[in-house]
């Protein structure tokens, strides 16, 4: 092959970068009202008390995203979701507290 490859670009986001309704939705190629869905079931939190005035933390993309795979691959519903959710957290604390339990021997 020899045709040129386009370069990537991308953007940074970490806890300060904050996303509008809009934007995730766009950024998680889902409709605007599976984001509200997912907040009223507690999954993401916004700040702002109006759709219209929503930002999210960028740090919540992830989720969003793990949130669709659960609700289409495994055919959850959004309460499973939110509780398949909750439980990963709570395993991914353990593992973090493992390895500093780990770690201090």
């Amino acid at each position: 092959m020899t045709g040129q490859q386009e370069p990537l670009s991308g953007i940074i986001l970490d806890e300060t970068t904050t996303l509008t309704l809009d934007e995730l939705s766009g950024a998680c190629r889902v409709e605007r009202d599976v984001i509200v869905a997912l907040v009223e079931e507690g999954i993401v939190e916004p700040f702002g008390q109006e759709t219209a005035e929503w930002q999210f933390v960028a740090s919540q993309l992830p989720r969003v995203r793990t949130a669709m795979h659960l609700y289409h691959d495994l055919e959850l519903n959004l309460a499973g979701v939110a509780l398949a959710l909750e439980l990963l957290d709570e395993v991914g604390e353990l593992r973090s507290r493992l390895r500093q339990l780990e770690s201090s021997f």
